[in-house]
């Protein structure tokens, strides 16, 4: 096999059952690390198994209410299906935890949650081709079903979290975007253009180089126990000039900085003068 073979060959790798089966490791265990997830297990199995299921399957729920089409479809799949729930179970109920345990180790964390990115660029290509089928050249909804599709996990987070009985507005996606849906959302523009034939590219090396890009940054991020975006100083450069995105945190926070000294001067002398009448009250008392 020759070198420039590899990115064909990668491209025509079936996700399913390996890739498909690192991706629900990951997801569920995501889903078991966050607070309150194993009271809600103990407590509710059915919310915990309906809001794993969103995690692994959130993207294809998503894409097909974007689609007008019905979001139990992904029901019919029940191989899939079976062997998520499967997982599910092994990580909240297995004795002495040992699942969890087992792929919480760093080697084996980090190949699963490789695999689950490879998901994400087969996910994002298959979003804009079946957004494609439906609006022929429709760049603003190929994008979007591709970004839904790859990162509908994310993106529907907060109703995930509504099931566990759990909200919070201010976690939403658009208000504070995470790297996966950052990402994701990049990689569904280049594959839309790519579509749409305006990037001078082979499909197969394209998704290679893609994939690529996401493994090598997922895994840096877990090894250097990073939360920082690689596209961080490029958004602030961005932010700083187009919305000056930098001046406003500074300033509000002087302004409540002020505010606040203020506030306490005023309780202050407030304070200090009820303090007084009670001194001159009790004076004109004892005389």
């Amino acid at each position: 096999m020759e070198l420039w073979q590899v990115p064909l060959l990668f491209s025509r790798l079936p996700m399913f059952p390996f890739f498909d089966l690192a991706h629900y490791v990951a997801s569920i265990m995501a889903l078991k690390e966050q607070r309150g997830a194993v009271e809600v297990s103990v407590r509710s199995p059915v919310a915990c198994w309906f809001s794993a299921m969103l995690h692994c399957f959130g993207g294809s729920v998503l894409s097909s209410l974007m689609l007008a089409e019905p979001p139990v479809a992904i029901l019919a799949k029940g191989t899939n299906i079976l062997l998520a729930s499967s997982v599910w179970y092994l990580l909240f109920y297995c004795p002495e935890d040992i699942f969890y345990r087992c792929f919480a180790f760093l080697p084996l964390r980090l190949l699963v949650a490789g695999m689950k990115e490879v998901t994400r660029t087969w996910k994002i290509t298959a979003g804009v081709a079946h957004a494609d089928s439906h609006f022929k050249d429709a760049w603003l909804v190929m994008v979007a079903v591709g970004w839904a599709r790859g990162a509908g996990g994310g993106l529907i987070s907060n109703f995930e979290q509504l099931v566990r009985g759990v909200w919070k507005p201010e976690t939403n996606e658009l208000l504070k975007m995470s790297y996966p849906v950052k990402v994701t959302l990049i990689g569904a523009v280049l594959f839309t253009l790519h579509h749409s034939q305006y990037l001078p590219i082979a499909r197969h090396n394209l998704v290679f180089l893609y994939t690529v890009f996401l493994v090598v940054s997922k895994v840096t991020m877990m090894l250097t126990r990073s939360a920082t975006s690689p596209f961080a100083p490029v958004e602030a450069a961005l932010g700083y000039m187009f919305f000056g995105l930098q001046k406003t945190p500074s300033k509000v926070k002087g302004e409540g900085a002020a505010s606040s000294n203020g506030s306490s001067v005023c309780d202050r002398s407030s304070s200090e003068q009820h303090h007084d009448g009670v001194k001159k009250r009790q004076a004109k008392k004892t005389e």
